[in-house]
């Protein structure tokens, strides 16, 4: 069987038919991207380099990638979502799309000059397989930019125990026909992401620490990205987390060296293919 569940394939079809990201207004989609590739070495990259996006969704990343590179794959297992990319990208010639699964990345082995693979290896039933089949891609020395989502074992124990208090609300909410799921999540967005976000940045600009505050990683968001991400994390029934130490542990058995960690977000780690 493929590295996929098909109902997580179905469900981020829909999603990103929904939050396409299409008319997003840049400034906000450059910032998030800039977190989770501000230490990516960029000056290492050649004009002409290969690279891969797996797992590209609406194409909202590849979008900033795509002018700085030769060619950029877009790999997703789901024909929506790429259907969507094709839109967003339609002024870069560059791409070239793929509807296929992390154990079906239709490059040759040793052939990309970079990969990334954000937001995505934690919905699918096997996380190492999938990294060791993005590092099978690239060439030796090549790095390859992950997202995983983090098991909070940086958080105190009352954050933890409110995420496992949301697991419920998760377990139902992501079972729902896509209609109801989206309007759960976005009255969800509303009821829960926007207040709490909006107490984290008020009490941010009186100069406390918000840092552990939940949901304060959206204080300066917009809420068409807490509806996004709030359908992101309620309506997607394939979730895992990983430690920092999970995370390090399989990129080195799927090859990578060098591996170091962004301070946020957690965990968005950066290795390269021994050579």
């Amino acid at each position: 069987m493929a590295n996929l569940d098909p109902g997580v394939v179905s469900s981020f079809g829909e999603e990103w038919s929904k939050f396409d990201h299409i008319a997003r207004a840049d400034a906000e989609e450059l910032k998030i991207f800039e977190l989770y590739f501000g230490d990516f070495p960029w000056e290492q990259i050649r004009r002409d380099a290969v690279a891969f996006d797996l797992g590209c969704g609406s194409g909202r990343w590849a979008y900033f990638v795509a002018p700085r590179v030769g060619v950029l794959h877009c790999i997703d297992a789901s024909a929506e979502a790429l259907a969507v990319a094709r839109r967003k990208l339609a002024a870069h010639s560059n791409c070239r799309f793929y509807c296929a699964a992390v154990d079906e990345i239709p490059l040759a082995d040793d052939s990309a000059d970079l990969g990334y693979s954000l937001g995505v290896l934690h919905h699918v039933p096997d996380t190492q397989a999938g990294i060791s089949n993005c590092v099978r891609k690239l060439k030796p020395g090549a790095p390859l930019l992950l997202y995983l989502y983090y098991a909070f074992e940086n958080r105190p124990a009352w954050y933890r125990w409110l995420w496992r208090s949301s697991e419920f609300g998760r377990s139902l909410v992501s079972r729902l026909p896509f209609l109801w799921k989206s309007k759960a999540c976005d009255i969800f967005a509303l009821t829960v992401y926007w207040p709490l976000a909006r107490f984290a940045s008020a009490c941010g600009r009186l100069g406390m620490k918000v840092e552990n505050f939940p949901l304060s990683a959206y204080r300066d968001r917009s809420f068409y990205e807490m509806r996004n991400d709030a359908l992101d994390r309620f309506g997607t029934r394939l979730e895992k987390r990983f430690t920092q130490s999970q995370v390090r542990s399989m990129m080195v058995a799927a090859g990578l060296e060098r591996i170091s960690f962004r301070t946020f977000p957690y965990w968005c780690a950066l290795g390269y293919k021994k050579q």
